[in-house]
């Protein structure tokens, strides 16, 4: 279809920009070099192909607005967690999934998924590795900001979306302190990285335009971590706790064993109490059926 007055919104990533030793701006930076001066896109250096694959859109995008005028928005966003949304307690048919695998899992949900089973957290490497985080709550909201405030002809803008940094210990350290709030033992283990990536870094990125636009943060605290591992908990049944042990990819390599070898059952190992009662409940409303 024709719509040259159509608003286009790219839900991007942040991981477009990498994690460069000097602040990032959102999306453009001004530059003076050799005495002049200009506004040019903000040096990227994705970590992976998927965030090189968001960095190709967001060139074909800048690119369609300077020359035919399109307008469009780019939301570089962080790493989202939660699955609670106003519209999604409406009615558990309207749930969504929650990805805490080890290739598209985000690193909190899978923090909470293996808190709720009394496994290990595993922190890939050091564990420095920071980034830019926010509720999924946020994302919608953002989302709608983006759509009540389009951009203008001819118009190629970004906002970074995320509300707080953390690194990837930090995060750990979190979960772990919100269960001993409740007198549980969570462990946190650090296991070799299989991503190529910096383990500690620099790392402050701007992201002023949407709380400008109005945007009313939902900041990680433990009642929220908790929500989530009380979700976890109540279909604890479905977790594949094959997912949780180890990377299944290795990012110098490819596969690994256990990728290349997964059985058929979900784990031949005895279940954590969690689990299990998960199971002898479903099993019992299946008998009333």
């Amino acid at each position: 279809d024709h719509a040259p007055k159509a608003h286009l919104i790219k839900l991007g990533t942040m991981g477009e920009y990498g994690t460069p030793n000097i602040d990032i701006e959102e999306g453009f930076l001004t530059i003076t070099h050799n005495g002049r001066q200009d506004r040019l896109p903000f040096p990227m250096q994705p970590g992976s192909f998927y965030h090189l694959s968001k960095l190709h859109d967001s060139h074909n995008i800048q690119f369609a607005c300077r020359i035919w005028g399109l307008r469009a928005t780019d939301l570089h966003q962080g790493v989202v967690y939660g699955n609670h949304t106003d519209d999604v307690a409406m009615d558990p048919g309207l749930s969504t999934r929650f990805d805490y695998d080890a290739i598209w899992g985000t690193v909190l949900n899978r923090f909470c998924v293996q808190a709720a089973l009394g496994l290990p957290l595993t922190v890939y490497g050091k564990g420095g590795q920071t980034r830019g985080f926010l509720d999924i709550r946020d994302t919608v909201a953002c989302v709608r900001l983006a759509l009540e405030n389009p951009a203008t002809e001819g118009e190629y803008r970004v906002f970074n979306q995320f509300t707080e940094q953390f690194s990837v210990k930090t995060l750990a350290e979190k979960v772990r302190d919100a269960r001993a709030a409740h007198g549980l033992t969570t462990s946190i283990v650090h296991l070799p990285n299989p991503r190529v990536e910096r383990e500690e870094h620099y790392y402050n990125a701007k992201h002023q335009k949407l709380l400008d636009l109005g945007l009313q943060p939902h900041y990680l605290g433990d009642t929220l971590i908790e929500s989530v591992i009380d979700i976890v908990e109540r279909h604890a049944s479905r977790v594949d706790p094959v997912e949780l042990e180890q990377p299944n990819v290795d990012w110098r390599r490819g596969g690994t064993a256990n990728w290349r070898r997964r059985p058929v059952v979900v784990s031949s190992k005895t279940p954590s109490p969690t689990v299990a009662r998960a199971r002898e409940k479903e099993r019992r409303v299946a008998q009333t059926r």
